[in-house]
């Protein structure tokens, strides 16, 4: 047998870990890996239906409109069977412009892209996961509409949806993902399967770092309920699309940041939906969502670029016992401070910042929500956020909305009617009370 001298040895040695890092670099011609660099531009919360709701496709297109936040030279998105019991199987997947000068779901054809998912044109999500698209080159404007559309080949429940989009999505015959116009065969205010779009963001701040600045982007997710999720119809008039606008406007912070808005209808901080038994809520409450203790990880944590956290949920905890949810859920103002507590200490262990948003008036509500009791849990839990300084900053919806002669109102000029919720005009004062220094 031959004996090998120390030097050959490691001769032989250095050979084969030159060899071994021959084989492991990839050719030029090879893909790169994807940098870091995606902030999210929009997105939505995902909800389970009730078993009333027996919505299905089968060899159909969804065509969605989806208005951005923030602009970018590339795009990606998310889609979502997070909610359903079998697998999802999505055939092909387009996302384009929508075209100009039109509320027509008609694409600029020139922005046209097939989207891939793992280099496949077609994708299966399992249950409960979600899945992410391939990146595609394509330069997307801040506050415009993107058109994503959707075969879905096999019949398919329409089980992970947002419920209360206030936006029109189209569904079509057959797979016509790519073509310019389309023949509806029904239009649905809903959202389904796509959660949400990322960017590569545009950056013009001198302190950009990179090729592109990339770094310096950054989102901020508002978790909420109806005040936040609400707009008019087609509209894109939520409070989170106002200070979108103001971030990118006279004041407003040097480097893109990106609005999430994660508001549902009918959201809790602290419970799930759960309508009494024979009560007219189990025909809908299944898509007022999971509590936002629970969805926390995955509408907040999980969002690309997330460095930014605006919360305001409380009033559907106080109102929901006894109209919509059983007496034996109802919670104090300590409650409310108890769970938002929660939400602080989850969003400080990932390093974000989180502020807080006083709950509005709702005085005289036409659901039935306003009692003394509540009145005085809603002020407990204000004082405490104004003065405890656990959030990192405060939001005084309360102040920016109350009528100054009632203030357990809301002030008529930004009443929709309900005495709960806001209209354009009281969004748009939401938005403004929105510190911009927190995004500096």
């Amino acid at each position: 047998m031959e004996h090998l001298t120390v030097r050959q040895r490691l001769a032989a040695l250095f050979t084969g870990a030159l060899l071994l890092g021959a084989a492991l670099t990839p050719s030029a011609s090879a893909q790169a890996p994807e940098p870091a660099t995606w902030t999210g531009t929009w997105a939505t919360a995902p909800t389970t239906v009730p078993k009333t709701d027996t919505t299905a496709f089968h060899d159909q297109t969804i065509r969605q409109i989806v208005h951005t936040s923030i602009a970018g030279s590339a795009l990606r998105i998310r889609l979502s069977n997070e909610f359903g019991k079998q697998p999802l199987k999505i055939g092909e997947v387009h996302v384009a412009r929508r075209a100009s000068g039109t509320d027509e779901p008609t694409i600029d054809p020139a922005t046209d892209r097939e989207l891939t998912f793992s280099g496949k044109s077609s994708v299966t999500i399992p249950a409960g996961a979600p899945a992410l698209s391939d990146p595609v080159t394509l330069r997307v404007p801040a506050r415009s509409d993107l058109v994503v559309s959707l075969h879905l080949p096999e019949s398919t429940p329409g089980s992970t949806v947002n419920s209360f989009a206030a936006q029109r999505s189209y569904v079509a015959a057959g797979n016509v993902t790519g073509e310019t116009k389309i023949e509806p065969q029904s239009v649905t205010e809903r959202w389904y399967f796509l959660t949400g779009v990322s960017v590569r963001a545009a950056f013009t701040g001198p302190t950009a770092t990179g090729p592109s600045g990339a770094g310096n982007a950054s989102a901020v997710v508002a978790l909420g309920d109806s005040i936040t999720a609400d707009t008019t119809l087609g509209t894109n008039h939520r409070w989170t699309d106002y200070l979108a606008q103001r971030l990118q406007g006279p004041g407003g912070p040097r480097n893109a940041v990106g609005v999430l808005n994660k508001g549902i209808s009918g959201n809790r901080l602290l419970h799930d939906p759960n309508p009494p038994a024979g009560h007219p809520a189990e025909a809908y409450a299944a898509y007022f969502g999971e509590s936002g203790l629970k969805r926390f990880d995955r509408d907040v944590a999980a969002q690309p670029g997330v460095r930014h956290v605006l919360v305001l949920l409380g009033v559907n905890d106080l109102g929901h016992p006894g109209t919509i949810a059983p007496l034996s859920e109802k919670v104090t103002g300590q409650d409310l401070i108890d769970g938002h507590r929660q939400l602080i200490a989850r969003a400080h262990e990932r390093g974000l910042r989180i502020y807080g948003a006083t709950i509005t008036p709702f005085k005289n509500d036409t659901l039935g929500f306003y009692t003394p009791e509540n009145a005085a849990a809603r002020q407990t839990f204000n004082h405490w956020l104004r003065t405890s300084g656990e959030y990192d900053g405060v939001i005084d919806f309360d102040a920016a909305l109350r009528d100054p002669a009632d203030p357990e109102r809301l002030l008529a000029a930004y009443d929709r009617g309900d005495h709960l919720h806001t209209n354009d005009a009281g969004r748009e004062a939401m938005a403004r009370a929105v510190p911009l220094r927190f995004f500096k």
